[in-house]
């Protein structure tokens, strides 16, 4: 099947259409990263330094809804890529009708929830009593827009599926130019502080939306939908099969990480700016990683519908090599100068400072998540998610978690030995994804 929407990566250099359709998926996710850090960059700037951690502390909540919703539309893409590998495309209408159903109905959900219970979510954050209230009022804003960030991330899952990330880098390119328009209105204009920025990223994801729906009734699919398949129908069963245990392992992981926010806020308001700051750094530290997941999960998907398995096997070692080569430098620039990313978003030295310490600590994650997530990426390209969830399960609350707390507990600690916790843990996920490589490969040979 030939259509300027979709790409065949059953054949051809590996590296080469690895790369190419990593690039703008990369780039959507650079520009994702954005939202959030123009919203911390033009508080800092121009809003409180409560401001500051109510963003960096909310934000913590609204991504983790988005790594849900993520997680979920990964089964959509896994499946979509299966499908064009198996050269079965009147299957993709179905899946998409379904997507359509039961992502519409999850939004209505979460956003009630975000709404009635952002003060209690608030409380479990630690939100230091200066922030406290500001925090209420970021998740709550942006829990009133959630179905936009759902319907983005739907499109965007179900043209990665065909192997298309140049659309999705579009619509988020639309999006993060609106949101920082937004900003310098609402914020540096008005002086709205966090509310402003939590209107900006509303409006910024119901541009993208609207203006994605536009370009996308435009364009030939390879593919049609008709208003009989959307609805509950059977594809919504596997599809969820697929990104159900993602999702959970995402949920999971990031609830990980609201606990290391809660343990670092408990510490001072400067150490939760500092570890705020940080943690912008390290959302774009992490698109290199994500953005190979996302790639060969779709690639490798693809390879295993058309039975093409030692491609597949050949794809997920050209990303950790790619993926390493580029984490080298990341990891000096966060090691040596961590500082200057970090004073990129706040003007106060000591905020700076407190966010450089823990970028020293976290700093091999760079190298080390690239063999993580090109594991992840290639056990979810063959459907194989329980893997990926026992992971993320157990490096959560087995590794990172505890050793946090242990890090934090200690005479004269710092951000630095808690930012180290990460790559410990990652070289952890390393061990498990090889032994359950093995273990795969050797029951691969045993069936066939």
């Amino acid at each position: 099947m030939e259509n300027k929407l979709s790409d065949d990566f059953t054949q051809g250099s590996i590296a080469g259409k690895l790369i190419k359709f990593m690039v703008p998926i990369l780039g959507a996710l650079i520009l994702q990263a954005m939202y959030g850090a123009v919203d911390l960059l033009v508080v800092g700037q121009f809003g409180t330094s409560a401001g500051i951690s109510a963003v960096s502390t909310g934000s913590n909540m609204i991504n983790l809804v988005t790594f849900i919703i993520a997680g979920l539309t990964m089964g959509v893409t896994v499946l979509i890529s299966r499908y064009l590998g198996e050269r079965t495309p009147e299957k993709i209408g179905k899946v998409i009708g379904g997507a359509v159903a039961f992502f519409l109905l999850l939004a209505v959900v979460l956003m009630v929830l975000l709404l009635i219970f952002a003060p209690v979510f608030s409380g479990w954050l630690n939100a230091p009593r200066e922030a406290y209230d500001l925090t209420v009022v970021y998740v709550r804003i942006c829990g009133a827009g959630l179905v936009f960030v759902v319907a983005y991330n739907v499109i965007s899952g179900i043209f990665r599926g065909l192997g298309n990330s140049k659309l999705p880098l579009i619509f988020v390119a639309i999006a993060c130019g609106v949101n920082i328009a937004g900003d310098l209105l609402f914020v540096a204009v008005l002086h709205m502080n966090v509310a402003g920025a939590a209107l900006a990223t509303i409006l910024a994801q119901f541009v993208s939306v609207a203006i994605s729906l536009v370009i996308i009734r435009r364009q030939p699919l390879p593919f049609s939908v008709t208003w009989r398949d959307i609805g509950f129908n059977p594809e919504i069963k596997y599809f969820l099969k697929l990104g159900f245990p993602i999702a959970l392992q995402d949920l999971l992981v990031n609830i990980s990480f609201l606990i290391l926010c809660a343990i670092v806020n408990g510490i001072s308001l400067e150490a939760s700016s500092g570890y705020g700051i940080a943690q912008k750094v390290t959302a774009f530290v992490m698109l290199i990683p994500s953005s190979l997941m996302q790639s060969m999960s779709s690639f490798v998907a693809q390879n295993v519908g058309a039975g093409k398995e030692e491609r597949a096997k050949k794809a997920m070692v050209t990303g950790m090599v790619i993926g390493a080569c580029i984490g080298v430098f990341i990891f000096a620039l966060t090691f040596f100068r961590g500082d200057v990313p970090a004073a990129l978003f706040t003007s106060d030295p000591g905020y700076a400072a407190r966010a450089a310490e823990y970028l020293k600590g976290f700093s091999p994650e760079a190298i080390l998540t690239c063999l993580v997530f090109s594991y992840i990426g290639y056990f979810n390209g063959h459907g194989k998610t329980m893997p990926v969830m026992i992971q993320g399960i157990t490096s959560s609350f087995l590794m990172r978690v505890p050793l946090s707390y242990l890090f934090s507990i200690q005479p004269g600690a710092n951000l630095v030995t808690i930012g180290l916790a990460v790559p410990i843990t990652s070289i952890y996920g390393i061990l498990f994804f090889t032994v359950c490589y093995l273990v795969f490969q050797r029951k691969r040979k045993q069936s066939v």
